[in-house]
Formats: structure tokens, C-alpha cells, sequence
């Protein structure tokens, strides 16, 4: 008698083990009765018919899923290696587990695909300087795919890009050409400048006899002393100057 009420009360703990479960609030349950979907439950407590009842769980947290390095020939025949992360969940579980084996495993499968048709089409200068544009395309073709799986791709982002150590040389070169290419324009834009200002100074001075009363006073120091002899050429702006104080 004691066995058999055992193995009455084994049966019902396994049945209601089987029977009853728990699911976070993050997670929900794909129904299968019978091999047939009856419906997604969750999250709490739900209950299935044991032997009858199947599910499957499927968590709609955000997914961070690393794409592995991918060598890449890009349009202007460089070879790069090129690995990104994309961030995706899961936003109709029934669809990620009715239309897709592997939801996890096909986003990576295409977004790897997706990054080297993309790349594949690109310059290299232009693959460098415009990483978040090629992201969000390759980001919208992925999404576009993935939806029918009931995935939604909020972001794909590039992060590594591997050249060779030849282009970094000639890399390295263009930019320092660059630089040097600013700094003369800057120098000459300086230059520039600075003649404008000496000859705008030049006609204030020589529209106000100023240049004269200068040159006046240079005569004045120099002659303090007797032992200097003074030789002194008068420029026709000077003439001018004295002209122009004579007549005020």
C-alpha cells in the first residue's frame, strides 16, 4: 500500500512539473498541441497537458550578436577585413519560431552577407569616412529580410576595419600631402592679408603727409650728434608730404 501511494504521488509531482510553468516576463511560450499551434502564452504561470502540450520559449530581450571578421575586396579592388555587431529581438515569437529554424543563426547569416555586398560596392575613402551611412544601410536590408521572421534589427555598426599595411603608407603620405596643402594656403592667405593692410597703411600715411613729419623726426635724431653726416634721399611720396603741409 505504501508503494503504490509512492508512485501515485511521484506521478503527480512529474505531472504537474510537466504541467505547470513559469515564464519570466521577458519570455514567451510557442503552444504546440499535437504538433499543431494553438497560440502564444506568457508571461506568468501557464499550464499545459502533459504528453499532449508542447512549447517552445523565446525571450524578446534585445539581442547583441557579433558578426565575425569578413575579408572583403572593396570597389576600388582593396582588400579589407571588415566585423561588426548587430542588435536585434525578437517582436512575433510564433513567426521566429514557425518561419525560421534559427532565427539567431540566419540573422548572422545575413547580415554577414548583407556587409559584403555592401562594402563590396563602396571606396575604400568612402567606406573610412562614411562607416555610420554604409551601417544604416546595411542595417535597412537586413531589417527588411529579418521582419518576415518576426525579427526586428534596430542596428547593425561596423567596428573594425583592417587595412593593409600597404595602404596605410600610402594613407599615411596623402595625409601628410594634406596638411602641407593647408598650411600653404593658410600662409599664403596670411601673406595676403598682411600686403593689404601695409598698402592700405601706405596710402593713409601718404594722404596725410605723415610719411614727411616721419622722416623729419628720423632726420632730427640722427643729426644730434656732430660727428654724423647725413646723406638723405627724398622719395617723391615725401615731397608730396611736404607739399601737402605747406598748402594746409
Amino acid at each position: 500500500m505504501f508503494n503504490m501511494t509512492f508512485f501515485i504521488v511521484v506521478l503527480v509531482v512529474m505531472f504537474l512539473a510537466s504541467a505547470i510553468k513559469i515564464l519570466n516576463e521577458y519570455e514567451r511560450a510557442v503552444i504546440f498541441r499535437l504538433g499543431r499551434l494553438i497560440g502564444v502564452k506568457g508571461p506568468g504561470l501557464i499550464i499545459l497537458i502533459p504528453l499532449v502540450d508542447k512549447m517552445q520559449k523565446v525571450s524578446l530581450r534585445l539581442v547583441t550578436l557579433d558578426v565575425p571578421p569578413q575579408d572583403i575586396i572593396t570597389k576600388d579592388n582593396v582588400s579589407v577585413g571588415v566585423n561588426g555587431v548587430v542588435y536585434f529581438q525578437v517582436i512575433k515569437a510564433e513567426d521566429a519560431v514557425l518561419k525560421v529554424r534559427d532565427y539567431t543563426y540566419a540573422v548572422s547569416q545575413y547580415a554577414q552577407t548583407a556587409l559584403r555586398d555592401v562594402i563590396g560596392s563602396v571606396e575604400l575613402d568612402q567606406l573610412l569616412t562614411d562607416r555610420q551611412k554604409i551601417s544604416d544601410e546595411i542595417q535597412k536590408i537586413v531589417d527588411a529580410e529579418t521582419a518576415e521572421w518576426g525579427v526586428d534589427v534596430t542596428g547593425i555598426r561596423l567596428q573594425d576595419i583592417a587595412v593593409p599595411d600597404n595602404m596605410k603608407q600610402v594613407m599615411a603620405k596623402q595625409a601628410e600631402a594634406e596638411r602641407e596643402r593647408r598650411a600653404t594656403i593658410i600662409r599664403a592667405e596670411g601673406e595676403l592679408t598682411a600686403s593689404i593692410n601695409l598698402g592700405k597703411a601706405m596710402q593713409t600715411l601718404s594722404s596725410t603727409g605723415a610719411i614727411a613729419l616721419r622722416s623729419l623726426q628720423t632726420i632730427e635724431n640722427a643729426s644730434n650728434s656732430n660727428n654724423n653726416t647725413i646723406v638723405f634721399a627724398v622719395p617723391v611720396e615725401i615731397l608730396e608730404g611736404f607739399k601737402k603741409l605747406t598748402t594746409k
